[in-house]
């Protein structure tokens, strides 16, 4: 069963696409053409393609354009390779936004018009000589002839103010039907160069300019390299197999002239007249009948440059006919002109009459390829050779002419093959990957935030990747990885909330269970835990220690602080709720809250392997009666030996102390409480905490306040 062919919609409108380019450009040249007129108009369509799809759309447009203008203006296919041009020089300007601006339109015309009129000039120069039009060829010759400078340059100069207008009326034409084009039309060819969800312009610039893009060796530079020597490769081997066929054919096809051409010759020549016309000359009967004969058959034998007859004797050549050629004079019947080097290997063969093979030769008469045909008589034997020589050196000026027609031919053909090769990389690899990979990079810098990675899944499902390739396979295991592994963060933060409840639970238990134990203690943990974040927050804030307060710390040590006074459960209720002040032994047994606390921490830390939090509540629990200047204790410690949580926890907790109501004790007045704390910083407390809690003094007292409400 055959497959029904079928073509996808993307295809048919850059085809559609292209097609219009070419009828433009095609039609508008051919009108101009046939009525002279010095301008080309044949950008047009090339520029609002470019602008419409892209660079490889314009090139293929400017160059397939040049080619059917070929069959009305021979020297249009030479022009592809400007018309690829600028379709490029459209590209870098569109995307820069410069249409949109007068100055940017006067700067693309001037640019181009230098580029098409310079090149334009070298290309008619090299190809006919002249300017391919009489009104240009004229101005031309006024103008070198009025300022003495050279004709090229001269053309040079016409040709580019020529252009100013052809580029002029071309790029507003251009724009023109550009923005009366149907949006969606815009829309359609331009996303029908992507294999993906189209990139905007700012997209695109954002893909490039990530610092993740940055890579030692890119896949664009890479395919770039390989596709220029690959194109390159390619051209040169096209052209070389041309020229080589060229060349080879061309010299098959004169040596078969030159050789009909002595055949003929030598069926007109009358052997049994050879020595008459040796001896007289033009005085010899039907002499000149038989030159004229032989002047008619050189004419009709392309690339014979000589043709003469010539008598074989040991001395030399005897000539009996020898053609004129302009600006060399013929040699009279009975000149002898000895054997050239290149001749000596045949002369045995020559002298007995025998047929010799071409024999190409460089000497004073040039570079040849002497054809010898004899002339033979009734009996058999060679009368004498009818010679004709076949110019090399005007067969190797012709191939240096079609070498340099195939290499302009080719060239914007090169461009073509080039572009292809770069859409297809950027279309089916670059911009795919680029893509993919700069919306990946996105998960890791998301992984603390599920809205985020939720909507970097949305983001690489939006891409709509459709290759049809190993790199659409790739994009569809992407996809169903990251949402995999999205739901599997979704699910493990679900649980470790879960987990974080239930120790926060347990702490805020075990801290009720020891405050409980205390008979006025009003709700001590909560306000020093309260007291506590806005110490680390205000630190925070002011750049202090900023190496250690990281997010992850801040909420360590919050959510362990209620767990610094632990160590009073084993502390007698007797001391514990005692009225009064203790003596000294009781408040040594007091003391020893801290070490009691620690041990109990650290148990607990092996028990569930050292959880950072449960590290930060060990450290309070042991450490917030140390004082800045060392005469704490349990263990003397002082400055920034004492760790920071127990540092801020010392400031919170003697606040708290100050202004609540204890058993022993009334609450004191705030002022007093403040005034207290101002004193002990440097002494009992860090002067960086103190700093930090009389700044934030407005949230202290929305803490105090709220407590004592309760």
């Amino acid at each position: 069963m055959i497959k029904k062919l079928t073509i996808d919609k993307k295809d048919l409108n850059r085809i559609y696409c292209i097609l219009f380019g070419i009828l433009v450009n095609v039609a508008l040249s051919f009108i101009l053409y046939k009525f002279e007129v010095p301008l080309f108009l044949d950008t047009i369509g090339t520029i609002l393609v470019t602008m419409l799809g892209g660079s490889f759309l314009g090139i293929a447009t400017g160059v397939l354009s040049n080619t059917v203008s070929a069959l009305f203006n021979d020297i249009s296919i030479y022009y592809g390779i400007l018309n690829a041009l600028i379709a490029i020089c459209t590209v870098h300007f569109f995307r820069k936004g410069k249409f949109k601006k007068i100055k940017g339109i006067i700067l693309f015309i001037l640019v181009s018009a230098l580029i098409t009129g310079v090149l334009g000039a070298v290309i008619q120069t090299l190809l006919i000589g002249t300017p391919q039009y009489r009104s240009i060829e004229e101005t031309v010759r006024l103008l070198s002839e009025s300022t003495g400078i050279n004709r090229v340059i001269s053309f040079m100069i016409v040709n580019f103010f020529l252009n100013i207008v052809d580029k002029g009326i071309s790029v507003g034409l251009a724009i023109f039907l550009y923005r009366i084009f149907p949006q969606h039309q815009r829309e359609a060819i331009y996303s029908s160069e992507w294999r993906q969800k189209p990139f905007t312009l700012d997209d695109i610039k954002r893909v490039r300019e990530l610092k993740g893009n940055k890579v030692q060796h890119s896949l664009k530079g890479r395919m770039s390299v390989l596709l220029i020597f690959a194109a390159l490769f390619l051209s040169f081997v096209m052209v070389w197999i041309s020229v080589q066929l060229y060349y080879s054919n061309t010299k098959k096809e004169y040596t078969e002239q030159a050789l009909n051409a002595v055949r003929f010759a030598a069926e007109i020549i009358d052997p049994d007249k050879v020595d008459t016309y040796l001896e007289k000359g033009k005085m010899a009967y039907t002499y000149v009948e038989t030159e004229n004969m032989l002047y008619r058959i050189r004419r009709n034998a392309p690339g014979v440059q000589f043709l003469y007859v010539v008598k074989i004797k040991p001395d030399g050549c005897h000539f009996i006919f020898d053609l004129e050629t302009g600006g060399t004079p013929a040699f009279q019947p009975g000149d002898v002109v000895g054997f050239e080097e290149a001749f000596l290997p045949y002369v045995d063969d020559l002298l007995q009459g025998k047929e010799i093979e071409p024999i190409e030769s460089d000497d004073i008469w040039g570079w040849v390829l002497t054809i010898y045909h004899p002339v033979k008589d009734e009996r058999g034997n060679t009368t004498c050779y009818v010679g004709a020589d076949v110019s090399m050196q005007f067969l190797s000026s012709y191939t240096r002419s079609f070498l340099l027609r195939a290499l302009l031919a080719f060239s914007g053909f090169f461009v073509l093959i080039l572009a292809y090769g770069m859409r297809v990389t950027r279309t089916y690899l670059i911009y795919p990957i680029n893509s993919m990979a700069a919306v990946a990079r996105g998960f890791s810098s998301d992984s603390d935030d599920q809205t985020a990675l939720d909507d970097d899944v949305k983001k690489l499902e939006s891409l709509e990747i459709k290759t049809g390739d190993e790199i659409e396979a790739l994009y569809r295991v992407l996809c169903k990885m990251t949402a995999d592994t999205t739901q599997q963060m979704k699910d493990i933060r679900h649980y470790s909330e879960a987990v974080a409840q239930m120790q926060n639970g347990l702490i805020i238990t075990m801290a009720d269970m020891v405050e409980n134990r205390d008979s006025d203690t009003g709700a001590h943990v909560q306000k020093t835990s309260e007291y506590v974040r806005i110490v680390l927050e205000g630190l925070k804030k002011k750049g202090y220690y900023k190496d250690k307060l990281t997010d992850k710390y801040i909420s360590d040590v919050v959510m362990s602080a209620p767990l610094h006074d632990v160590g009073k459960i084993n502390i007698p209720d007797a001391i514990l709720n005692k009225p009064g002040k203790l003596t000294p032994e009781e408040f040594e047994i007091m003391k020893t809250h801290t070490t009691v606390g620690k041990r109990i921490m650290e148990h607990a830390i092996s028990t569930v392997q050292g959880e950072n939090y449960l590290k930060e509540a060990r450290n309070m629990a042991a450490y917030h009666h140390e004082k800045w200047d060392g005469s704490g204790y349990p263990d003397g410690l002082y400055g920034e030996v004492i760790p920071l949580s127990a540092r801020v926890m010392a400031v919170a907790d003697v606040f708290d102390a100050l202004s609540s109501k204890r058993v022993y004790k009334p609450a004191m007045p705030m002022e007093k409480a403040l005034s207290i704390l101002q004193e002990g910083s440097g002494t009992h407390f860090d002067p960086k905490c103190i700093e930090a809690f009389m700044d934030s003094l407005d949230e202290v007292m929305v803490v105090y306040k709220k407590y004592q409400e309760i």
